[in-house]
């Protein structure tokens, strides 16, 4: 009778470990998926109008600047933390890998660089231990012309697809997002 009790004791036990394990395992890609999309924000405020004037590059997301070939050459990035091309990239006409499949988003200062939570935007993420995200997260932003129906050659837009990493409480945990983000008019 002992001998049974013994065995369902262990079971149980093994069954409530499990259990924990499987929700905290939960619990960091939950962290890291809204540390993504925490980074998809940043992006997108940095594209479109960048709280903090005196890091912001919103106005080079423009038409007229985008489209001179000497800002960036065809699938290239922009490379160093002081250049204001830091994280963004040009598509490729035809392109046979994406910019973000050739990223280093752990990397930092290089051709291959993502962009840190608030770089340009001069918001804070806190990071840290306990329930935190082991590291800021991290995007990158390529443009590609768009032209939208009934628009003529001459009416070129841009769209960005918007690339964001985002880490749980252990930096081996990853979630990548992403999304296409069209700027508005001011």
């Amino acid at each position: 009778m002992l001998t049974v009790i013994l065995l369902l004791g262990t079971a149980s036990a093994q069954l409530a470990l499990q259990g924990e394990k499987s929700s905290r395992n939960d619990r960091d890609h939950q962290i890291a998926f809204q540390a993504a999309e925490a980074a998809l924000i940043d992006a997108e405020m940095d594209i479109q109008q960048s709280p903090d004037p005196l890091r912001s590059r919103s106005h080079l997301f423009v038409a007229e600047i985008l489209q001179d070939e000497a800002v960036l050459a065809e699938g290239e990035c922009g490379a160093g933390m002081q250049n204001a091309w830091l994280g963004v990239c040009r598509q490729l006409r035809m392109e046979s890998e994406a910019a973000w499949k050739r990223i280093d988003f752990l990397a930092a200062g290089n051709a291959t660089t993502a962009i840190p939570y608030g770089h340009f935007t001069g918001r804070s993420f806190q990071t840290g231990i306990g329930t935190l995200p082991a590291a800021l997260p991290r995007y990158i932003i390529e443009y590609m012309p768009y032209r939208g129906p009934g628009q003529s050659a001459e009416q070129v837009e841009y769209l960005y697809r918007i690339t964001a990493v985002g880490f749980g409480v252990r930096e081996t945990t990853r979630v990548a997002l992403q999304s296409f983000y069209r700027k508005m008019p001011l």
